[in-house]
């Protein structure tokens, strides 16, 4: 009888270890090549703002083998509150509100990949919002609303795309005509 109940005592105390150590294992991510900083919040309920602060990042650039923390010191993972997509939001605080200069892109021209910056297919998805911007201004997966476009997301970056000036993604070439040049305001959502 001694033999069964240290043997369960072990067995628990075992069990319990192991669970604190998955759990701390969760609270980094090795980057693997072709990850992006959105795709990899988007994996673990986290933003991309909280990533770059967590790891000192200064700019979107990341490498295979970096590990990254995926929690602020003494915070849980799972206690977050996942990530609601842009066109679905109910929280609509503004963190910044500004006047852009628009214009529009396709991702069907020739030579495009159709791959954004954070990883997004917009071949494969043609109705996804998404905007080019520069992400000093506007920090890449940042949800954003746009006058006249709607709810979106910082998902692209662009040669051109400098200072206030962003660039709507749109399903078709003739869509992209249509919208044309135009300000707009942008409003970067928390």
């Amino acid at each position: 009888m001694k033999k069964l109940i240290f043997t369960f005592i072990l067995a628990t105390a075992l069990m319990v270890s192991g669970t604190h150590e998955s759990s701390a294992a969760a609270s980094t991510y090795k980057v693997k090549k072709g990850d992006t900083l959105y795709k990899i919040s988007r994996m673990h309920n986290v933003s991309v703002n909280n990533l770059m602060k967590w790891n000192g990042i200064k700019s979107s650039v990341i490498y295979p083998n970096q590990t990254l923390k995926l929690a602020s010191s003494g915070t849980a993972t799972a206690a977050k509150k996942p990530i609601k997509t842009p066109s679905r939001s109910d929280n609509d605080n503004v963190s910044k509100e500004f006047m852009a200069n628009s214009s529009a892109y396709t991702a069907s021209c020739k030579g495009c990949s159709g791959i954004t910056k954070t990883g997004l297919n917009l071949k494969k998805n043609p109705s996804l919002k998404v905007i080019a911007v520069d992400p000093l201004v506007i920090p890449l997966g940042s949800k954003v609303h746009v006058e006249g476009y709607g709810y979106a997301v910082a998902g692209d970056i662009g040669g051109a795309i400098k200072g206030n000036r962003i660039d709507v993604f749109m399903a078709s070439h003739s869509q992209a005509i249509q919208w044309g040049r135009k300000s707009v305001r942008v409003k970067v959502l928390n």
